[in-house]
């Protein structure tokens, strides 16, 4: 049976903190979408009529990018994706996202806050899996 991964656990949390990244965190986010979006864990949301994932991770974006830009955070990149040029050839990504944040505390603080929270499930509602990877810029 797949896992398809859509929020992070508390042992994630932990490791990032413990991870001590000083400074900003880039979060690569890899997102994989569905085809029609499903609003069943958040019926409030529900659009009057049936919208694709896409449609759905666009009003997520639209919800979030206040509250992100709020918080010292920035919106990088956001790009279509597709099947690994060097990679598994069964697994692909719909969208890639790179999301800088000036500090993991203040990631922490943007991604608890209530206000943000009322629209995440946009993005429940939008995506079958994700990923996100928490980059630290390398000191080679």
């Amino acid at each position: 049976m797949k896992i398809n991964y859509l929020e992070p656990t508390q042992e994630s949390g932990i490791a990032l903190f413990k991870r001590n990244i000083l400074g900003e965190v880039i979060m690569l986010n890899l997102l994989r979408l569905r085809e029609i979006a499903d609003y069943s864990n958040n019926p409030e949301l529900t659009p009057t009529t049936p919208i694709s994932g896409k449609e759905a991770f666009q009003k997520y974006i639209d919800h979030t990018l206040p509250f992100l830009e709020s918080s010292g955070g920035k919106l990088i990149l956001l790009a279509e994706g597709g099947e690994y040029f060097i990679g598994p050839s069964d697994e692909r990504w719909d969208l890639v996202m790179l999301v800088k944040q000036s500090s993991v505390q203040d990631f922490f603080s943007f991604a608890t806050d209530p206000e943000y929270m009322a629209g995440i499930g946009h993005r429940t509602a939008a995506l079958i899996d994700s990923r996100l990877l928490p980059l630290e810029e390398s000191k080679f």
